[in-house]
């Protein structure tokens, strides 16, 4: 495992945003373990976790020419990526939309620089991929092209069919879905940490049975 992914993992353990035990799902499945990337929710881990989405993005070698964060979550998770990646010395203009247009002030939807060239979608995780046929919309109607989508977790599902959410926004859109840390990612570390064994056994279960086939 690729080390920021590991480190990864442990922070959002640590953050408590990943968590352990019974959690029911939308789909009305009950997993082990639950995900929430809006528990970063203070200056000093999400300034970490932005440097996480920095390393992933850096690490895919994928070319984009900004960002764009679908609203809601997505707003402090692509503006503060675009700060790490910054710091990183690439300086990449950013925007992000509100639900509802605005008729009054700047007026419309998008916030921020406005929607050109390669635009990669930051986001937190992919379930339905609501989120993303939205944005891509968004970003097709302003003449941008989405080059990518970029979120925290994959969490290695099918849904309805035999893919997961992520392979089906590969399938629809033919742009690349990349993730900090994976399911598989998630079972590697709780491997190496004695701590945490206890809840491999039911994490293993849950994988072999609604895991996306391949």
């Amino acid at each position: 495992m690729t080390d920021f992914r590991r480190q990864f993992v442990q922070f959002a353990i640590t953050r408590n945003a990943l968590r352990f035990g019974e959690f029911r799902t939308k789909a009305g499945r009950v997993s082990p373990y639950f995900f929430d990337a809006g528990l970063f929710n203070d200056g000093a881990s999400l300034r970490v976790l932005a440097q996480f989405y920095a390393k992933a993005i850096h690490a895919s070698g994928i070319a984009f020419d900004m960002l764009f964060g679908p609203a809601y979550k997505g707003i402090p998770l692509v503006t503060a990526t675009a700060v790490a990646l910054a710091e990183l010395g690439f300086n990449a203009p950013f925007c992000f939309d509100r639900k509802e247009p605005k008729d009054h002030g700047e007026g419309g939807r998008i916030i921020g620089a406005p929607l050109q060239g390669r635009v990669l979608i930051v986001d937190d995780v992919i379930s339905a991929g609501t989120s993303v046929r939205a944005s891509v919309q968004l970003i097709t109607d302003a003449g941008a092209t989405p080059c990518g989508v970029v979120i925290a977790l994959d969490r290695m599902e099918r849904g309805l069919g035999p893919r997961s959410a992520v392979e089906e926004v590969r399938q629809a859109y033919g742009i690349p879905v990349i993730s900090i840390a994976t399911l598989d990612d998630v079972i590697a570390c709780l491997e190496s940490d004695q701590s945490l064994a206890q809840h491999l056994l039911k994490i293993r279960r849950y994988r072999e049975e609604f895991g996306a086939r391949a």
